[in-house]
């Protein structure tokens, strides 16, 4: 999940500074007519077994169209084309890093040109509130894009003196083939954050949208032929889990393998990954993700902030406000207040602009997870859903950190205080990749992402995660003596 700076999501619609407001697209003549295809070598394709599957709209259960459905054959064909496009003498792999940038801030121009139609399509897909596609999931996206634009003649190595015989230097080269598998939660947002920093790097990429919400994913491909990316570098193969999505992460020509999702299906792909060529792995995964309010916060602050971290995105997200720990001294106070500020939420067809919280999840397997984990909740203590766990704490003194840190996952976190002291030190006491400071879901493109424990692997976003896309190199020179 991501925020922009400009918008509060947990904010109504209504009360948005901006107006007029964008309005949907009307995309219901491309909804009933067409089959869409792979996307491979800039080609669109049929699936080689001419299997398709239908995708939803979550919002009315009514369905959308027709897509391909890539198996193993299609991930070869499609591994196949990315490995020939990043082959040394390829023109990508030709292309000067300055030239790489530039078809990323060309994509990145065609996606703000084409942001309401994506917005759309987001919005059909997922059953999310069409401003928060237009405002957050693209915002993000394109910001995304111009970011690791701008890295592409900024990756490089260094010099390193060894003694007076030697000269080291190190070379920062691209890992080959990225196999990429991306959840439906926030499905262009996700495959922004695989492909953009890949690409920067130089590698090709093989990409696996979710089932449920391949739209915008496919859309994307278009805008990458049209922004005159070399043919291969980026190929699109909708299909399921258990058939595209493991033949990534077991391809034996597949040199890297990044996932978004449960940590069942990361266990899964690591797995994979180990048995057939160890390729690489990064892994974002799931989160039980605790919230500390302090007595001493601003409590109307505490209150947005940590609602919008439950129900953002129908609470279908990884950053999830899982468990609220509110200290004794407030805890009824706060509890009445996210109590009337739930009241107010506006809950409706998430393509009116008012409506602030889609009203559905994304199908109903996930519905029905949901109900089962509710019944559950006081074992389990977090739910993947748009539910609000508030608990009791003890004193500020009694080390809140322990209660935070007592789960397998170490995602995000957040403190809300007014003393700084306190917050920079229970920061270093959590045990999570990202620790917010009186505020939530706060992630921007120059931030790293990624979490601690059965959280993941590795990090996306900002500079880190550049290092997970390139391989170094030693270059030892024995130097002339006899000068």
């Amino acid at each position: 999940s991501t925020q922009s700076e400009k918008t509060d999501p947990g904010r109504p619609a209504s009360e948005s500074p901006a107006l007029p407001l964008p309005q949907p697209v009307q995309v219901l003549d491309i909804q009933i007519h067409q089959v869409l295809q792979i996307f491979i070598d800039n080609k669109w394709v049929p699936s080689s077994r001419r299997k398709t599957f239908p995708t939803f709209n979550p919002a009315t259960g009514c369905k959308i169209c027709d897509v391909e459905e890539a198996d193993q054959e299609d991930v070869d064909q499609a591994v196949m084309a990315a490995k020939a496009a990043g082959q040394r003498g390829s023109p990508w792999r030709r292309m000067d890093a300055c030239s790489r940038g530039k078809l990323l801030h060309q994509l990145a121009d065609l996606v703000e040109r084409d942001r309401l139609l994506l917005a759309t399509l987001e919005t059909l897909d997922t059953g999310k509130p069409f401003l928060q596609s237009f405002f957050i999931d693209l915002e993000g996206s394109i910001k995304t894009l111009r970011y690791y634009a701008g890295w592409t003649d900024k990756i490089h190595g260094k010099s390193l003196r060894v003694d007076e015989s030697f000269m080291c230097i190190t070379k920062h080269e691209p890992v080959g083939v990225c196999g990429a598998i991306i959840p439906w939660n926030f499905p262009l947002l996700m495959f922004m954050w695989k492909i953009a920093p890949a690409l920067s790097c130089g590698n090709t990429v093989v990409i696996k949208p979710a089932e449920q919400t391949p739209l915008t994913a496919l859309h994307i491909g278009s805008l990458i032929k049209e922004a005159g990316f070399p043919a291969g570098v980026v190929n699109i193969v909708p299909g399921f889990g258990p058939t595209a999505g493991a033949a990534i992460a077991s391809h034996m020509d597949v040199d890297k393998v990044a996932f978004t999702g449960s940590t069942e299906i990361g266990q899964l792909i690591q797995t994979a990954a180990a048995k057939s060529n160890l390729k690489r792995v990064t892994l974002e995964l799931g989160g039980k993700n605790p919230c500390i309010v302090f007595a001493d916060c601003d409590l109307q602050l505490a209150v947005e902030e940590t609602q919008k971290g439950a129900f953002y995105n129908q609470g279908q997200c990884c950053t999830a406000a899982s468990r609220v720990f509110v200290e004794e001294s407030i805890h009824e106070e706060f509890v009445h207040l996210s109590i009337e500020k739930a009241k107010k939420i506006v809950i409706g067809d998430p393509l009116d602009p008012l409506t602030s919280h889609g009203r559905t999840v994304i199908d109903q397997q996930q519905f029905d997870k949901i109900m089962d984990l509710i019944e559950n909740g006081k074992k389990e203590g977090a739910i993947f859903g748009p539910v609000q766990c508030i608990i009791q704490a003890l004193g500020a003194r009694k080390r809140p950190s322990g209660r935070a840190n007592s789960s397998q996952y170490g995602l995000v976190s957040a403190i809300f205080t007014s003393s700084m002291d306190r917050a920079l030190s229970v920061s270093a006491a959590l045990e999570t990749g990202t620790v917010w400071i009186n505020c939530y879901n706060s992630l921007h493109a120059q931030t790293p992402f990624g979490g601690y424990k059965m959280s993941g692997i590795g990090r996306e976003l900002g500079e880190y995660a550049l290092a997970e896309y390139t391989e170094v190199k030693a270059v030892t020179v024995k130097l002339n003596e006899r000068l």
